[in-house]
């Protein structure tokens, strides 16, 4: 399995679960866990989600998603799971 986590944060609007979710089904990925929070007028999305399936490569598909979060005014990062994981270790 291709596990990558994606993070969405930014200033709260309207579809932002609906873009990032959109984009991913269109390309075949796998979402397996997702989180999202709003406090405030902030909006905070975690997912986790499988890549295998997917016809692009790992930077193309974050380069992707990473200007679907500039045109809605958020920011949009990946990262594989097992940097994630390690750069999240104590």
């Amino acid at each position: 399995m291709n596990r990558t986590i994606i993070t969405v944060v930014g200033k709260d609007a309207v579809g932002i679960i609906a873009k990032v979710c959109t984009y991913l089904a269109e390309n075949q990925a796998n979402i397996l866990d997702i989180s999202q929070t709003i406090v405030q007028e902030y909006f905070n999305m975690m997912m986790i989600v499988d890549l295998s399936k997917v016809g692009k490569s790992f930077e193309v598909l974050a380069g992707e998603l990473a200007d679907i979060g500039l045109s809605m005014g958020v920011q949009v990062k990946c990262q594989r799971e097992e940097i994630f994981d390690k750069m999240h270790r104590i």
